[in-house]
């Protein structure tokens, strides 16, 4: 295990977990729609924006530069809480040094294959428990739980964290996604109940 990120939580409050949520030891499976069929070997990730080096990544391209192990846990907007997942994939920090990250960027949106996007401030984004996950508990990441790759956001609600991830966009400016468009909140912190917007 290369990271324990389950103490997180002290940062944003008292308790692992965060209010409005229970705890469940199985891994339901929510998204927006279908779920489209992307295999290793077709995928590629596209990242663009404000970034001194715009790149498509295929599988192998993306796995070389450096992958871990983290345990986290999981906080689902709908009320459900799942703790000591074990992701592995490639840290957000670990891209962002690859593509260089513009002094003007301040947001990131997430493009999936079944046209889902969200976004984060980059801040949140360059947390170190920020994962490109491919696998899920030493197995290859289910394809209803996103594979072969999606991003895992353990400080906010899963919602931030796109499935089927095959893009991500270096933003000068903020730009809501899916969910954002209808309401949901664009910091989603869980343990502020943040799920829905102000605006």
């Amino acid at each position: 295990m290369d990271r324990d990120a389950t103490d997180i939580y002290r940062e944003f409050g008292d308790e692992r977990l965060p209010p409005g949520q229970h705890r469940t030891d199985s891994f339901p499976v929510l998204s927006k729609g279908s779920t489209p069929r992307v295999t290793r070997e077709e995928w590629t990730l596209s990242v663009s924006g404000a970034v001194a080096e715009a790149v498509t990544l295929d599988w192998d391209a993306f796995t070389s530069l450096g992958v871990e192990t983290q345990r986290q846990d999981f906080h689902c907007v709908t009320g459900w809480s799942r703790f000591d997942c074990e992701f592995t994939g490639l840290p957000f920090t670990t891209l962002a040094e690859r593509v260089g990250v513009g002094s003007e960027a301040v947001h990131v949106l997430f493009h999936a294959a079944d046209d889902y996007t969200t976004d984060l401030p980059l801040d949140a984004c360059l947390r170190p428990e920020t994962l490109l996950a491919f696998e899920f508990d030493g197995n290859p990441l289910p394809r209803d739980h996103g594979g072969p790759v999606r991003v895992v956001t353990p400080h906010r609600y899963a919602y931030k964290g796109a499935k089927w991830v095959t893009g991500i966009e270096f933003l000068t400016e903020p730009q809501r996604g899916f969910w954002e468009k209808r309401g949901y909140s664009v910091t989603a912190d869980p343990w502020a109940e943040e799920r829905y917007s102000d605006s």
